[in-house]
């Protein structure tokens, strides 16, 4: 069994920043992606960012230069560092853990964040 917990949401106004984290527990492959999905009211959810094991990453256009992610091995930790955030920004966050071997898809209950003046 696979747990996905995350932390770090909140209220911040336009311009601010944001760390989310999403720690993972159980039996995993090593062999994984982690990454960060996001859903606004109305919408799909969407890909924010993504990073491999072996840390190459892969980012939503909406995000590039703004949000960086990054992970730690050895704490089975992924991060989102969010700067220079806008109102558009302003979704459920949801962390993912993708395990390669088995083609098995992990998610986090959702931390949300707003961005608002």
């Amino acid at each position: 069994q696979v747990q996905l917990v995350e932390s770090g949401g909140g209220l911040v106004q336009p311009g601010g920043s944001l760390r989310l984290s999403c720690a993972a527990s159980g039996s995993f492959f090593r062999l994984n992606h982690m990454g960060w999905y996001r859903q606004a009211p109305g919408k799909q959810r969407e890909l924010v960012a993504t990073v491999t094991n072996g840390g190459n990453t892969n980012y939503a256009d909406s995000v590039k230069g703004r949000f960086t992610i990054s992970r730690d091995n050895a704490k089975n930790t992924v991060y989102l560092q969010m700067d220079s955030l806008q109102p558009e920004d302003t979704a459920v966050y949801y962390c993912n853990l993708f395990m390669i071997p088995s083609s098995t898809n992990y998610w986090g209950q959702g931390t949300q964040v707003t961005v608002s003046s």
